[in-house]
Formats: structure tokens, C-alpha cells, sequence
């Protein structure tokens, strides 16, 4: 009942409730994204939810779209903004998923959406974490992030799958804001953001 009936109902309510609250924060980080990416603030992405099915990402632009002199894109330690790197340290980027949420492409909890070119990397296991709706936050972010490997994340994620619950759910949501505060785990070790998955 929780699964298919109370979590989708209460992360509705709670997005639409979280989003009002959080409003006058919202319109400060886009207006100060605007300006340091001059006129994109959002970063809009397409990504694999449930069952594989695909849907727009929503999340701040934490990053400009400066080029070298070859118009590829330079590395995202110095395409990140000063801006940025304040909105990624207190995950304040992740802000607009809200609206996913309420859209109903996503969940608070649930495995990150990753990136479609990796869906035919996945062995059969991994995928198992397109199960359930992917999440704002999940098991594997309050167990690591993206300081740990790929394998362990996907290992996180499947484990969530087959252990959901209000408890849980509930769990990862007071852990995901102690590592907020702490700023713990947004970065790869040498990294601005994550390294790649390049299959197993």
C-alpha cells in the first residue's frame, strides 16, 4: 500500500508544500544563476525514470558553457561557477526536481536518474534500480555519493528496491539533510562533479 498508493500521494504533497516554502530561495538562486550564466539558469537533461521510460530532468545550472579554442567544452572543475559551486555544496541545485516530483517522474527517495547512454551498460542486476521511480535523494547518496564506485552505488540502489518502506524512506530523508549541512560526498576524489560510467 505504502509503495503504489501513500509514497506517490505524500511526495505530491509534500513537493507542492516544500516548493511554496521554499520560493523566496528558489527566485534568489535564479536570479543569481541567470546572471552568472548569462540568461540559463536551469539545466534541463533527459533521463531514464521507471521501467526505462524517459522524462525531462529539472535541476539549477551550476555550470556555464564556456569552450577552448577547438569549441569543446572545458572541464567541469573550470566551467563551474563561484555561484555554482555554492548551490552544489548545499545541494540547492537538486531544488527544482520538485518540480519533477510533482509532475510524477520522480520520487523524494528512489535511485538518481543517470544518464540514458548507460542503460545498455548496465548488467541485468543493476538494472533492476529503473524498478521504482528514481529520487531527488536515495540510499546510495546518504551512503557515499559520488565518492563511491559505480558498482557500489548500483548495489545501493537495487538493495533499496528490494528493502522500501516508510521507515526507510524516512531514514534516508533526515540522513540526506545531516550530509547536506556537512557537505559531505558531493565530489568524486579529484573531481568537481563524478567520473563516468564506462560499463562494468
Amino acid at each position: 500500500m505504502y509503495k503504489n498508493f501513500l509514497k506517490p500521494a505524500s511526495d505530491i504533497f509534500f513537493a507542492a508544500l516544500a516548493l511554496i516554502i521554499l520560493l523566496p530561495i528558489f527566485i534568489a538562486v535564479l536570479v543569481l544563476l541567470t546572471i552568472a550564466n548569462s540568461g540559463s539558469p536551469f539545466f534541463i537533461q533527459t533521463r531514464p525514470g521507471k521501467n526505462g521510460n524517459y522524462f525531462n530532468i529539472i535541476k539549477f545550472k551550476t555550470m556555464n558553457d564556456k569552450t577552448d579554442e577547438n569549441g569543446e567544452l572545458y572541464p567541469d572543475n573550470i566551467r563551474l561557477t563561484t555561484i555554482g559551486k555554492i548551490v552544489r555544496k548545499t545541494s540547492l541545485d537538486e531544488l527544482p526536481q520538485l518540480l519533477n516530483v510533482i509532475k510524477g517522474d520522480m520520487s523524494f527517495v528512489g535511485p538518481r536518474p543517470l544518464l540514458p547512454e548507460y542503460l545498455p551498460l548496465y548488467s541485468k542486476e543493476q538494472a533492476r534500480r529503473h524498478e521504482v521511480k528514481p529520487g531527488i535523494t536515495g540510499w546510495a547518496q546518504v551512503n557515499g555519493r559520488n565518492a563511491i564506485s559505480w558498482q557500489e552505488k548500483f548495489k545501493l540502489d537495487v538493495w533499496y528496491v528490494d528493502h522500501q518502506s516508510f521507515i526507510l524512506d524516512l531514514k534516508i530523508f533526515f540522513k540526506t539533510v545531516k550530509k547536506v549541512f556537512i557537505s559531505e560526498g558531493i565530489s568524486a576524489e579529484g573531481q568537481a562533479t563524478t567520473t563516468r560510467f564506462k560499463g562494468n
